[in-house]
């Protein structure tokens, strides 16, 4: 067994072991999207450039998912004054992209002290941690009924209970201008769609490899963009040509029929597709690049 067939093996054996309903068909497809690495370099930052502090905290929801926990950080940056208020950005599945894939904190520094970007408190939020799981796949996180599900559940979550606590003390703007939402996968999902039902507090969406398929109803994004009432968004959308393909859908043609219904709204919208698969080193490469996009003057 060479090299390649050894990891392909092991994550094999993660995914059935963390997701014991999935399906036999979709674990070699499913490891084999995960693997597909090394075409994009780390993201780098100067070292020079000041750093913003990151402050580690805890949250146990009272309300819109009862007494499920979860751990997030809070990125202030150095240029932070309390007598202006600040840009927000909420990033899902936070410790991702706190990572060595994205080095997110560090790229914020570079924008924000360039000017490339307001100056911009961001939390970065984990997903519940006990919960079903996801549909037929199983598991035991909360991460699924958060992130895959539609309606404004998770929004007003982060309205009503975390980011208040997250962000106690700080001042933030009220303009969803100023206020963006990103994720990888089903966190890019949950970040469209949180805007799209509260357009009024979040106007940047950044997805990579979202989520946009058969799970909890997340394929209807498309058609909503398509039939609903405009929202003034703009969005942000990345994939590869390896993402998944499994029994929930195909995660770049479901990226590329959401673009193609922003395109048809006249959506001041991106899609990226790069060569990887289902995970954020293209992403993390290029975020520098994608968050110049989406906080780029309007047009």
């Amino acid at each position: 067994m060479d090299t390649n067939d050894t990891a392909r093996q092991a994550v094999m054996a993660a995914l059935a072991a963390q997701l014991p309903g999935i399906p036999e068909r979709d674990l070699p497809r499913f490891a084999a999207s995960l693997l597909v690495a090394g075409q994009y370099a780390a993201p780098a930052v100067d070292a020079g450039v000041p750093a913003g502090r990151l402050s580690a905290g805890r949250h146990c929801s009272t309300s819109l998912y009862p007494g499920v926990e979860r751990g997030y950080t809070l990125y202030v940056p150095q240029q932070y004054d309390a007598r202006r208020p600040a840009a927000l950005m909420v990033f899902q599945d936070g410790a991702r992209y706190l990572g060595q894939e994205a080095n997110a904190a560090r790229i914020l520094d570079m924008l924000i002290a360039s000017g490339e970007m307001p100056v911009t408190i961001a939390l970065f939020a984990e997903p519940g941690e006990r919960g079903p799981g996801l549909p037929i796949y199983g598991g035991t996180d909360n991460r699924s009924v958060e992130y895959d599900a539609q309606g404004d559940r998770y929004v007003r979550f982060l309205l009503e209970e975390l980011l208040p606590q997250a962000t106690a003390g700080y001042s933030l703007s009220s303009d969803p201008a100023q206020r963006a939402i990103a994720g990888i996968s089903s966190g890019g999902a949950c970040a469209f769609n949180a805007a799209w039902a509260r357009p009024d507090q979040f106007g940047k969406v950044m997805s990579h490899c979202g989520s946009f398929v058969g799970i909890r109803g997340a394929d209807s994004c498309a058609a909503r963009v398509r039939c609903e009432a405009a929202r003034p968004l703009r969005v942000y959308l990345q994939s590869g040509e390896h993402d998944l393909d499994i029994v929930f859908g195909n995660w770049l043609l479901a990226n590329r029929t959401l673009a193609g219904a922003l395109a048809y709204r006249d959506y001041d919208h991106c899609l990226l597709v790069g060569q990887g698969g289902h995970s954020l080193e293209h992403g993390g490469a290029v975020l520098a690049d994608g968050l110049r996009w989406l906080w780029r003057a309007a047009v």
